[in-house]
């Protein structure tokens, strides 16, 4: 039997403490309230498998919030659930997000037993200062003794979250977390540019000053200065923040940009399922109550459904495709929507090229350097009247 793929995205919405910065449905939480919620998640992942018998989960991603703040025995029973219910790929690739200081040996060592074979550190910088500035609760020695425990773990697949333009950052401040990250030889590297987000204390402490933020010439030498260091260690950017030795590219994250349907699980996870888009339940007390078994259990715990058009999927193919390096496919374009990419987006297209924004190779289209630079303005052209 040919199965579809599928990819799950499982939430984990507690940390130790919320970063200044963050504007992720996340925050603190008492370990009464994190063990309601895995009983209640064990079971939306026990009930909702049954609609998706057809389906290979080809990626499992645990995010949060802060995964590894649950006990390892938590995460195991998460993982024996999503075994035991859905069909899941002999070569799944499955990531758990964990913050430095929140594992153990035992803990990393019951993860991989439990099937996780992937794991992503969230260090952000290896300056303490910056790491104070952003509201972490641990420092670059604590990220250190973290990685050692992974490797010593048996972890063969690690991703390093970092990130750019921070408060008081300096283009030679970040050069040298490049360099520590690079002397660690992880497999992929996520390197990120601060975004100021509405509700944040960022946003009241930087949004009217902005001066007190690396400018824009150096965010933009931060950013060439990422691609140089990493490519000269054989890092190959496959996605505008992405990097990875070659054969360790986030599978998860390309099935989002290309269009693979995935399934969120947990409090306020989307998904996008046979082109509907719809996300759960957002408020923890009301997500916790909800009778997975219930007549009404979907009605409930899915909200804002919303069915794409095509011309909403087209827009999506467009500007979520050519985030990655190697662009979009004519050819898959006419597959999937039975119409010329270039009498959709002639005119668009044409006006990028004459701007030296992307560059096209038929049938593929992909973004200059140039366009990369100034990729949200790309991207938003996309968009059809």
């Amino acid at each position: 039997m040919e199965r579809r793929p599928l990819e799950l995205y499982i939430h984990i919405p507690f940390c130790v403490r919320k970063c200044a910065y963050c504007d992720f449905l996340s925050g603190p939480a008492t370990d009464l309230e994190m063990r309601v919620y895995v009983e209640q998640l064990v079971q939306e992942i026990s009930v909702q498998s049954a609609f998706y018998e057809g389906y290979g989960v080809t990626s499992i991603f645990l995010g949060g919030g802060t995964p590894s703040i649950l006990e390892a025995e938590d995460i195991s029973r998460i993982m024996e659930a999503v075994y035991g219910h859905f069909h899941v790929e002999k070569d799944v690739e499955v990531t758990i997000e964990a913050n430095p200081g929140t594992v153990s040996l035992e803990k990393l060592q019951i993860y991989r037993a439990s099937g996780i074979n992937r794991i992503s550190i969230g260090l952000q910088s290896a300056d303490d200062g910056e790491l104070k500035a952003l509201g972490r609760i641990h420092s670059y020695d604590g990220f250190l003794k973290t990685y050692e425990r992974v490797r010593q773990a048996g972890f063969t697949n690690v991703n390093i979250d970092l990130m750019s333009a921070l408060p008081g950052q300096t283009l030679e401040s970040w050069r040298s977390t490049l360099r520590k990250v690079l002397m660690l030889r992880p497999e992929h590297i996520s390197a990120y540019s601060l975004i100021i987000e509405e509700g944040t204390p960022f946003f009241k402490a930087y949004h009217d000053h902005p001066e007190l933020l690396p400018d824009e010439d150096t965010e933009r030498e931060m950013y060439y200065e990422t691609k140089s260091m990493l490519h000269k260690q054989g890092f190959e950017r496959y996605e505008i923040s992405n990097y990875a030795k070659p054969g360790y590219e986030c599978r998860h994250n390309i099935g989002y940009w290309t269009g693979i349907e995935y399934l969120g699980l947990g409090l306020g996870a989307s998904s996008y399922i046979q082109g509907f888009r719809f996300h759960n339940e957002s408020d923890l007390s009301l997500y916790d109550k909800i009778q997975m078994t219930g007549t009404d259990a979907d009605e409930k715990l899915h909200q804002e459904i919303t069915k794409l058009s095509d011309k909403e999927k087209m827009e999506e193919f467009m500007f979520l495709g050519l985030r990655m390096i190697k662009g979009v496919s004519g050819s898959e374009f006419f597959q999937r929507f039975g119409q010329n990419m270039w009498n959709v987006y002639g005119n668009v297209l044409n006006k990028l090229k004459d701007e030296g924004l992307i560059i096209v190779d038929m049938p593929d289209v992909r973004l200059s350097d140039y366009g990369i630079d100034v990729s949200n303005y790309v991207l938003s052209e996309f968009l059809l009247d």
